[in-house]
């Protein structure tokens, strides 16, 4: 029984450094009013839900902080958001560019549910950090696990923005579900890939979702969710 902790390389090096100049890892790309940090969301009636994600769960590219997915579903289900993503980050990437400690405000909202979604951006130091970022991943699932054992921990697939991806996209998805398995939480696969084949579900920079993409998120989200029993 599942324990209740209830959580491009598009053919050349130059193309891909060129890409990472541009977006700074991507989620460093912003919309002209960025949505701002929002480690607590409206108070529901029912769960204390925690997002640890990065721009893709921050909301970045979405029209307001309540189109974002987290809050949609939020507002849906009656649960209190905490959500302190962030652009940019990763399990490694930019870590060091937040003052903040992210999993610590995780834990100390005390919440029934986390729901991690984060690994795109590591994509971006690979394959020069993965020692780095596969102990990170298992480093910030133990803390996560230790600090909240009554929680329910559900672990989603890294998000990825585009329909072609570089192997490493593969390599830390495979990283993170090993992490979920060692601390015995939830993990939704496919994520990844719900984007795919439909640009017109991009924001204005082709990076992040729009509005609609957002709803799809979480329209896909709630169903994985709904199939764990939440």
């Amino acid at each position: 029984m599942t324990r209740t902790v209830m959580a491009l390389w598009v053919g050349s090096v130059a193309v891909v450094v060129g890409l990472v100049a541009v977006i700074g890892s991507v989620g460093r790309a912003v919309p002209a009013e960025p949505i701002p940090v929002t480690p607590a969301g409206s108070p529901g009636t029912g769960p204390v839900v925690a997002f640890y994600g990065d721009s893709y769960t921050l909301g970045t590219g979405a029209s307001s902080p309540e189109r974002r997915w987290s809050t949609l579903l939020s507002i849906e289900h009656g649960w209190t958001e905490v959500n302190p993503s962030v652009n940019g980050l990763g399990f490694v990437n930019h870590r060091a560019d937040v003052s903040e400690d992210l999993v610590e405000q995780v834990i100390a909202a005390r919440p029934d549910i986390v729901i991690v979604t984060m690994g795109l951006n590591d994509n971006f130091s690979m394959p020069a950090r993965a020692d780095r970022i596969r102990s990170a991943i298992t480093a910030d699932f133990t803390r996560i696990s230790e600090a909240l054992p009554v929680a329910r921990v559900i672990v989603v697939e890294p998000f990825w923005y585009t329909d072609d991806r570089p192997g490493s996209v593969q390599q830390i998805i495979e990283w993170v579900s090993a992490g979920a398995a060692a601390i015995d939480a939830d993990y939704i696969p496919g994520a990844s890939h719900w984007l795919d084949g439909h640009p017109e579900w991009k924001a204005g920079d082709g990076l992040h979702p729009n509005d609609e993409g957002y709803r799809v998120l979480a329209d896909r989200m709630d169903e994985a969710l709904r199939s764990l029993g939440i």
